[in-house]
């Protein structure tokens, strides 16, 4: 079997942003909430403070920083959260004036994942019984999604550094439940996905591999459970699957509050990729979450007790536990083996969830260590060869 292609999810909050700036104030960003952070109880890692500060990372003297630690560390490359709504996209100079313009750029690939979900103010959340506002629907119209799709098509998939799959741009969707409820419907949803590969086709690429996130499925348009995750995939014309982050396979109610045992969530991830790899039509790639903690998110004056998300329980693996996952990852491919296999991980730069392999004060490189012990560092070229 080859060495996995390492993807670290990349998440563009650490930026100066027009929408923020509206809704919270002229330089916002998340920093602040991460500065605002307290121990909300005994033992509580809390702030988490990086190393490198609070980079800017629309400067691409700082990405490029970042792309020579990913590819130091055996990361090949970052699937960037990307946010596009009714009226255009969101946090996008992490990617447009960041990564694009870093001069060691053509050392690490990228894709797009769409983050395709409600975006509700969370910033702080003011209470764990207090509703949270709707800054931005996830669901988008045809219209809207032509217009993304057609940027997308002109941006970012002619660049020489985005990540192909057996040829073909890939590109994720997380939320399919917003999808098909944005587009009108599966049989719709099917045509605009249809259109996208066509208009792909058209600008000279071998079409989209398109990547599904599966989770979440309850949340399809009016309350729909879906029984058959492998049907539905297989109705919208996906070409694989894959997993976002740990806590989405996991079970609620079999965790204690305000922290939980690693090891759960552990367990409860992986055999959901077993039940998945044996399952779905489409080959299915893995994730592994460096940890979690969404608690910078919650008012730092309001007491920390269980609600709805971000007033969850908190886990903070060590680096050597964070190992223990990549090596069942490195297992889970020895026993679903596949051509080209891709391994994610949540995240490169997660602050505010808990979830990040950049160093911190507390853990330094510990976490990228453990990539790189893994499964080594990578020299590729962009026909996808691979050398350890």
């Amino acid at each position: 079997m080859s060495r996995p292609k390492v993807l670290a999810y990349y998440f563009p909050s650490w930026h100066r942003d027009p929408r923020n700036a509206a809704w919270f104030g002229d330089g916002w960003t998340e920093w602040k909430l991460l500065a605002d952070a307290k121990p909300r109880f005994q033992g509580h890692r809390q702030p988490r403070v990086p190393a490198a500060g609070e980079i800017d990372e629309s400067d691409p003297q700082v990405f490029d920083t970042q792309i020579a630690l990913a590819t130091e560390h055996g990361v090949n490359g970052f699937l960037f959260d990307f946010y596009w709504y009714d009226d255009g996209p969101y946090l996008n100079a992490a990617l447009d004036d960041g990564y694009l313009h870093a001069g060691k750029r053509d050392d690490i690939e990228f894709a797009l994942m769409w983050a395709n979900h409600n975006l509700t103010n969370i910033f702080p959340s003011a209470g764990p019984e207090v509703e949270k506002p709707i800054l931005k629907s996830g669901a988008i119209d045809r219209a809207a999604f032509e217009r993304m799709a057609e940027h997308i098509i002109e941006h970012y998939f002619s660049q020489p550094s985005y990540l192909k799959v057996d040829g073909r741009p890939l590109f994720s969707i997380y939320e399919i439940g917003s999808l098909i409820e944005g587009l009108g419907g599966v049989t719709a949803t099917r045509e605009a996905l249809e259109w996208f590969d066509e208009r792909a086709r058209a600008a000279g690429h071998a079409g989209i591999h398109l990547d599904a996130i599966v989770w979440g499925f309850e949340f399809l348009p009016g309350g729909v459970t879906v029984d058959d995750p492998a049907q539905l995939i297989d109705d919208l014309g996906f070409g694989s699957a894959s997993s976002y982050v740990w806590i989405h396979h996991m079970d609620p109610d079999t965790q204690t509050f305000p922290t939980s045992p690693w090891k759960d969530v552990e367990d409860a991830a992986f055999a959901a990729y077993d039940e998945y790899a044996k399952s779905l039509n489409v080959a299915f790639s893995p994730n592994v979450t460096v940890g979690w903690d969404a608690s910078p998110r919650t008012a730092q004056d309001v007491e920390f007790i269980e609600g709805p998300y971000p007033w969850i329980p908190v886990w903070d693996p060590t680096p050597a536990e964070f190992e223990r996952g990549l090596r069942r990852a490195a297992a889970f491919f020895e026993d679903y083996p596949r051509e080209g296999p891709i391994l994610s991980i949540n995240a490169w730069n997660e602050w505010t969830e808990g979830s990040s392999l950049l160093p911190d004060t507390v853990n330094g490189t510990g976490y990228l260590e453990a990539i790189k012990r893994v499964f080594g560092t990578v020299h590729q070229d962009r026909g996808g060869a691979q050398t350890g």
